[in-house]
């Protein structure tokens, strides 16, 4: 019950706050113009920021444990390649197969996730997220403006060249890059015996949080100004054939062979970070990067809506299961 009432309370403020933004929209508040600007302030501004601050809160780059880090990457990277080659049975438009492929690799684990591991297994599965989040959300960005690009529905797949400028281009890998960089300045002051820290400056600390707690409900609720059931009806085959992937597949791919092959490697806290990166819905920042990279935004919309209603009982099962395994 714990499990279920936990899922219940992680998903139910997303959809509340899309309803929101849908009602706005309906109501005359806001518009085509605010939906605009809300997703390039998104995903230039406020999802960068939020980036860099959640790499910058690790406490200590010393404790990684790279081979529980090294295991979640590569079955990030074989969802991937799984949501690609069969995303191509469902839909040939390659803005839509752009949308599919993104929602069924790419997971919310920044909103869901980490906190997911926590209510798992406490503050250690807290810190074992929140040090696999800064791996896995640099890998996320990178497939998915691969992806997006290749699949971006004018008619020339772009070069190697040109992927590579837009990865470096992309405000999200460069939130993180950043983040990275300034937690790399850190260790040297603490070889170095410095003990001023970037967040030490209270106005840059504020503003960082700030612009951080921003993102999330912005997003959301440009979310719901440009949701439209009418379009579930022309969707319904992606819709569901990602939802499927992202609440069934990936999990039981995931979390499943992480048991069967690293159960006696793995402790509680480092399944619990699994459980969260592989169970929580698709990420709400996968609908401004679609928006911004020619993908089909309005496909991606209906995927975090939808993954996120049916990852409650995701959730719960995992959480379930893993407890009857005896791993929490």
């Amino acid at each position: 019950m714990e499990s279920l009432v936990f899922a219940f309370n992680s998903v139910a403020p997303i959809v509340i706050m899309a309803a929101l933004g849908y009602f706005l929209r309906k109501a005359g508040i806001v518009g085509n113009e605010f939906s605009a600007a809300g997703n390039r302030l998104v995903f230039k501004v406020l999802l960068p920021v939020m980036l860099f601050t959640n790499v910058y809160k690790i406490e200590d780059i010393r404790n990684f444990d790279f081979g529980h880090v090294g295991y979640a990457l590569v079955m990030i990277t074989v969802v991937f390649f799984a949501a690609v080659f069969s995303s191509g049975f469902v839909t040939k438009e390659g803005k839509k197969r752009g949308a599919l492929v993104q929602a069924i690799f790419r997971s919310n684990y920044a909103l869901i996730g980490i906190p997911l591991a926590g209510s798992l297994f406490g503050t250690e599965g807290i810190a074992a997220a929140a040090v696999l989040s800064a791996f896995a959300i640099p890998l996320f960005n990178v497939l998915a403006v691969t992806e997006l690009l290749f699949f971006s529905g004018n008619g020339k797949k772009p070069g190697f060249k040109k992927i590579l400028c837009d990865i470096e281009k992309n405000p999200l890998i460069q939130g993180v890059a950043a983040g990275f960089a300034a937690l790399f300045i850190r260790e040297i002051f603490v070889f170095a015996g410095i003990s001023f820290r970037l967040f030490d400056i209270v106005p840059v600390q504020k503003v960082a949080e700030y612009i951080s707690s921003m993102a999330t409900p912005l997003s959301l609720i440009v979310l719901g100004a440009d949701f439209e059931f009418s379009a579930i009806s022309a969707l319904k085959k992606e819709i569901v054939f990602g939802t499927f992937m992202r609440c069934v597949f990936v999990p039981v791919l995931g979390i499943g062979t992480a048991f069967l092959l690293f159960k006696n490697s793995f402790g509680g806290a480092q399944f619990a970070a699994l459980a969260a990166l592989f169970s929580a819905p698709v990420a709400v920042s996968s609908v401004p990067m679609a928006h911004e990279l020619g993908g089909d935004s309005s496909l991606a919309g209906q995927l975090v809506i939808w993954t996120t209603v049916f990852s409650a009982g995701t959730i719960f099962v995992a959480s379930f299961l893993l407890k009857t395994a005896g791993i929490f």
